[in-house]
């Protein structure tokens, strides 16, 4: 059971050819064709969300507004991963660590690099909050270091347990449904419609989640 249950987050599983890592490239196929045909409602509501990113982070990054392209890549990469992966037969990247500490790795490493050569005094300012006692400093200063070293592990975690726990909850509920009597069918598809839909929800709070800690943690390196 445990198998067949946790068998849609391994990508090898196929019956001739394991294509379930092209799923990745799926924002490749779809953002091209909005230069091309004609706007769309879909594409009106896609401009309008990254609109509203944009004018929310835009104040956050206001020292280093280029900062904000990295950032609406990042939650398009997510958002458009974390949605197709809930349609049927398709692979779920965003579910693996290997994609999430890709991504979340990289960019914490960038800032860290970036903010220690440019920043330094603020950082180091930022191991020690304000007000802290004299006696408790040099506790605060391994505690934060920790905090700042394990920001990509917690990234990356929450990213794919939050989606991990969705498509699990999912795959519970349509295992169920052979076995469910005929008068309680219509219960069980409600249920899965409603956690379908706050499935989408979540995919949508995780991207913008990992996009504003990123957003947080530029903010940090430029203050």
């Amino acid at each position: 059971m445990m198998t067949n249950l946790f068998s849609i987050f391994d990508p090898s599983t196929s019956i001739t050819l394991s294509l379930n890592w092209t799923s990745i490239f799926t924002l490749f196929l779809i953002l091209p064709l909005s230069y091309w045909m004609v706007s769309q409602r879909s594409g009106l509501i896609f401009k309008t969300l990254n609109n509203y990113i944009i004018t929310e982070f835009k104040v956050v990054v206001s020292k280093t507004p280029e900062v904000i392209l990295l950032i609406l890549s990042t939650f398009t990469f997510i958002l458009i991963n974390n949605v197709v992966g809930l349609l049927p037969f398709t692979f779920t990247a965003t579910s693996h660590m290997s994609v999430t500490v890709a991504m979340a790795l990289p960019l914490w490493l960038g800032l860290i690099i970036y903010g220690w050569a440019n920043n330094t005094s603020n950082l180091l300012v930022h191991l020690v909050p304000n007000g802290t006692p004299t006696i408790l400093m040099p506790l605060m200063v391994m505690i934060e270091t920790i905090s700042n070293l394990i920001r990509p592990l917690t990234l990356a975690v929450r990213l794919a347990a939050n989606m991990i726990a969705g498509h699990l909850l999912i795959s519970l509920l349509t295992g169920a449904s052979p076995l469910t009597p005929l008068l309680a069918k219509p219960i069980l598809m409600s249920a899965q419609l409603a956690l379908e839909s706050l499935e989408i929800a979540v995919a949508m709070i995780q991207a913008y989640v990992f996009s504003v800690l990123i957003t947080l943690y530029t903010n940090e390196t430029n203050s």
